[in-house]
């Protein structure tokens, strides 16, 4: 008599041999070969998509993270079971980690759907992992919740509180400008990175994690409880149980992202003063799931959303401080006028159940503001458009001298990174602190895969004369833990032949926050003349992942996804 084969735990995603049975038979053989019994591999399955590695130091806590998820996952009578990918440790890669954002969510896409998993846990943290492993997720179709990594403790150096990466660029500066020696660079190298978990301020991995939770595709808390806390390692048992219960139907409302929960997330992303690099996430995301962000309609949202959390970059403290001051709990609940609150979480619950229950937690109002008394009135976000940026470009104004938000200047241009390296410290630059430093051709569709080089230094002869910021402008990003009067992420880019590409030293900038606009002072018949001048010399890339990348990734404004990935109806 024929087995009945279940769509289900080990006999999910069955290996083709062209007889069902003996695929099943075959791969229980070998899965008993690592001591399961028969009863083990009868339960649904859970997957742990594990992202840790030698090469990223943000994951070394993983380990016990695991542990604790497969006690949550087995107290509820399913199986857990751990399968790596692609770990993307941010500082650990050349030329840049977003360039292998989009192979490492096919690599998580593939595996969850080839592998016998009925729902996976996505276990991540640093900068790009988590958006490819929800990119890769929402491709897969099957159902999934995340646990990320948590942010590093703080530490302390010469009296002075430190954490990755604010502090690392301040320190940086203050070696470049010449006020500390090389000793003291070295001793400070020392204690910027405290702990495992990701960047201790608002940076990328902060700004992702804050935003996962507000979407409701982690426990409460998840997004903010430091990597060493013990608590981190509860919420990790935790989310094992909540995963176990949607592998056994205990949870019937099965999580999938929607507008409403973009919606919210660019709220959050705003009120957090967030990363940059969240704006191109959140897109590619978002494209997934066949939803468009208009960065026009981005604009509006930030008008009306305030700035309530007072951390580095932005502010002045860190994430443990943000945890302790009542964290994504207190941010919910305060910006819930302005939320769809109508959306569910992971353990289908809504949004509004989930604040209404942690109305009464505690609230340091200065680390994270009220509504009513906000760190400043509008999103830490915004949007320019104007003849050199057509479909826009991003500023992060909550990090920014206001200052410059309202001035014309002298354009100083170079052409790419090898031009701007060689010539950014000449003592003879004929460069004037009013002047505005461009950089082109550091976009999506090059070799340098929109680099974090958009936080373009200060010249050492500008620093030196006391000048802390600039206004600087590229078509590449920075780090979320970056700060100044950088606009970035221009497009269509300079190496597409955006109008951007015809900018040169001498050109008058005008840049205008008020009017979200940036612009060239020349006259249309001169930017037609020298657009129709702009050649376009692409790179000779012959083969590999490069030129996959290279032929198909998308501008930012489309979230720098490749262009088969995105959802199409």
């Amino acid at each position: 008599m024929a087995k009945k084969i279940k769509d289900q735990g080990i006999d999910k995603s069955l290996t083709n041999y062209g007889d069902k049975e003996f695929s099943s038979y075959l791969r229980r053989s070998f899965a008993r070969s690592m001591g399961y019994t028969t009863e083990s591999l009868n339960k649904p399955i859970v997957g742990i998509v594990n992202t840790a590695s030698g090469l990223n130091s943000c994951h070394r806590h993983f380990p016990e993270m695991i542990e604790a998820l497969k006690r949550g996952i087995q107290s509820q009578n399913c199986l857990g079971v751990d399968f790596p990918v692609i770990s993307l440790g941010e500082v650990y890669l050349s030329p840049t980690s977003m360039m292998f954002r989009n192979l490492m969510s096919m690599d998580v896409e593939e595996m969850i759907r080839a592998q016998p998993v009925d729902v996976v846990v996505l276990l991540g943290g640093c900068d790009k992992t988590l958006p490819a492993m929800i990119m890769g997720a929402i491709s897969a179709g099957k159902p999934y919740v995340v646990m990320p990594a948590g942010p590093m403790i703080t530490n302390k150096y010469e009296n002075e509180r430190l954490g990755a990466c604010t502090d690392c660029r301040r320190y940086w500066g203050k070696y470049r400008g010449g006020e500390i020696s090389d000793q003291k660079i070295k001793e400070v190298e020392g204690k910027l990175a405290a702990s495992s978990g990701t960047c201790a301020v608002m940076g990328t991995a902060s700004t992702v994690a804050c935003l996962v939770e507000t979407m409701g595709l982690c426990l409460p808390d998840a997004s903010s409880v430091p990597a060493v806390y013990s608590e981190r390692l509860k919420l990790a048992e935790q989310t094992g149980e909540v995963a176990a219960k949607i592998a056994n139907k205990k949870i019937k409302k099965i999580k999938k992202i929607n507008e409403k929960d973009i919606y919210n997330a660019l709220v959050v992303l705003l009120a957090l003063g967030g990363s940059t690099n969240a704006i191109v996430h959140l897109t590619a995301i978002a494209g997934r799931a066949g939803i468009n962000i208009d960065l026009k309609k981005f604009n509006q949202i930030s008008n009306k959303t305030p700035v309530l959390v007072n951390l580095k970059p932005t502010g002045s403290y860190y994430m443990e401080d943000f945890y302790h001051a009542g964290g994504m709990k207190v941010v919910l609940k305060e910006l819930q006028s302005l939320l769809k609150k109508e959306t569910f979480t992971i353990e289908g619950k809504k949004l509004s159940s989930v604040i209404k229950e942690n109305s009464n937690c505690f609230h340091d109002q200065e680390v994270i503001r009220s509504k009513k008394k906000p760190f400043e009135k509008q999103g830490g976000l915004v949007s320019l458009f104007g003849n050199i940026c057509p479909k826009g470009a991003i500023l992060k104004r909550s990090a920014a001298d206001k200052k410059l938000f309202e001035k014309t200047g002298m354009a100083f241009v170079f052409e790419d990174i090898k031009e701007m390296t060689k010539k950014i410290d000449d003592p003879k630059l004929k460069i004037t602190k009013d002047d505005i430093l461009v950089l082109k051709n550091i976009g999506p569709k090059t070799i340098y895969g929109m680099p974090e080089a958009g936080y373009l230094p200060i010249p050492k002869k500008i620093l030196k004369s006391g000048v802390k910021d600039m206004i600087r402008i590229s078509d590449g990003r920075m780090s979320g833990t970056a700060f100044g009067t950088i606009i970035l992420h221009v497009s269509p880019e300079s190496a597409v032949g955006g109008p951007f590409s015809i900018l040169k030293t001498g050109d008058k900038i005008k840049l205008s926050v008020k009017n979200k606009s940036l612009n060239v002072l020349l006259s249309k018949k001169e930017l037609e003349k020298r657009l129709k001048n702009t050649k376009i010399k692409a790179p000779i890339i012959k083969r590999g992942y490069l030129k996959l990348y290279y032929d198909t990734v998308l501008q930012a404004d489309e979230g720098c996804d490749f262009d088969f990935l995105k959802y199409k109806k």
